[in-house]
């Protein structure tokens, strides 16, 4: 695809985002129209630019609740949609993402040992920190049990499921084992949700997000070349093993601040990759890019769902996209 062919694809991802922002924050138990929703916005980055005709209230629904939780939705999906991407490629397995490799379990069980076992003993960055470990012990845990087991894509995803299962486990263990008093501080990991953004927390994923997703646009080619197959890598000058251990580093990194941010939210990074090859092809270069369009999208939406469907209660966001998820799933494994 030539740039000019990929240049309206970006601009109708760049207006479909910003459309759902605007819907994301405009829409809830309490709905604001768009032209107050982008008036309270433009007071707040420029005071005195507009004349302020809305209430404190109006202005607090927008700023302090709903714009943080939308921004949080767009960062974690961009991630999560990006991980599955590049574990598709990868691992050359259509099926592959985050939650079905177990690489969100684990990042839960990081998170809930962090709130329930641990405390804060290294500041706010205590429980990404222990997301991400997380998420990394159990990607390695995959790859290892799929080495012993038979190097095969099916292996890799039935591993996937055990280690999930494993980690799963594991984190009941560790609420069961916790204080009873503090245990439903944990369902939010568990179900996946974005009740609890918050502007100043916001820096720690977009910091993520940016730092991994400029690498892996650097290394889009090689992902290219990885995906062809190990042979076919080396043969272009790529070291396999060094470049996939650090693909899997990445991605866990990824995954493990997401997932303390926003708990397991599952099949967003399944379904999204597999929608951008539809319409941009298989070239990484522009697979990558767009991923994290897209799954922003698709969190911001599933997020409005989950707003909206059961006001003014918030439903688990991870109850929207396991649903959607699920039959896309379906749809997929009819395809393959």
């Amino acid at each position: 695809m030539t740039a000019l062919r990929l240049f309206p694809i970006l601009l109708l991802a760049g207006l479909t985002l910003l459309a759902c922002v605007t819907a994301g924050v405009s829409f809830g138990s309490a709905s604001v129209p768009f032209t107050t929703v982008w008036s309270i916005i433009a007071n707040k980055m420029s005071p005195g630019l507009v004349a302020v005709d809305w209430s404190a209230g109006r202005e607090s629904i927008v700023w302090d609740v709903r714009f943080p939780r939308v921004i949080l939705a767009a960062l974690v999906g961009a991630g999560l949609a990006v991980v599955g991407a590049v574990l598709q490629a990868v691992t050359r397995n259509p099926l592959a993402d985050p939650h079905l490799l177990g690489v969100s379990s684990g990042g839960a069980l990081g998170a809930i040992i962090a709130l329930l076992h641990t405390g804060l003993i290294f500041g706010l960055v205590t429980v990404p920190l222990f997301a991400f470990i997380g998420a990394l012990v159990a990607t390695f845990a995959v790859v290892g049990v799929t080495r012993m087991t038979g190097a095969s894509a099916d292996r890799l995803v039935l591993s996937g499921v055990a280690i999930a299962f494993v980690a799963t486990a594991l984190a009941n263990l560790m609420i069961f084992l916790g204080d009873p008093r503090a245990v439903h501080t944990v369902v939010f990991w568990m179900l996946g949700g974005l009740g609890l953004a918050q502007w100043q927390h916001l820096i720690y994923p977009a910091a993520a997000l940016a730092l991994c997703l400029g690498w892996l646009l650097l290394r889009a080619r090689e992902v290219n070349a990885l995906a062809m197959g190990d042979e076919t890598a080396a043969t272009l000058g790529v070291s396999v093993t060094l470049f996939r251990n650090q693909l899997f580093l990445v991605t866990a990194l990824l995954t493990g601040v997401m997932v303390a941010f926003s708990g397991a939210i599952g099949f967003v990074g399944l379904m999204v990759p597999h929608f951008v090859r539809l319409i941009a092809g298989s070239d990484n270069v522009r697979v990558i890019p767009l991923s994290a369009f897209f799954g922003a999208v698709a969190l911001i939406l599933a997020d409005i769902v989950a707003r909206v469907v059961m006001a003014p209660e918030d439903m688990p966001i991870g109850v929207v996209t396991g649903l959607v998820g699920g039959f896309a799933f379906i749809a997929i494994l009819r395809r393959r």
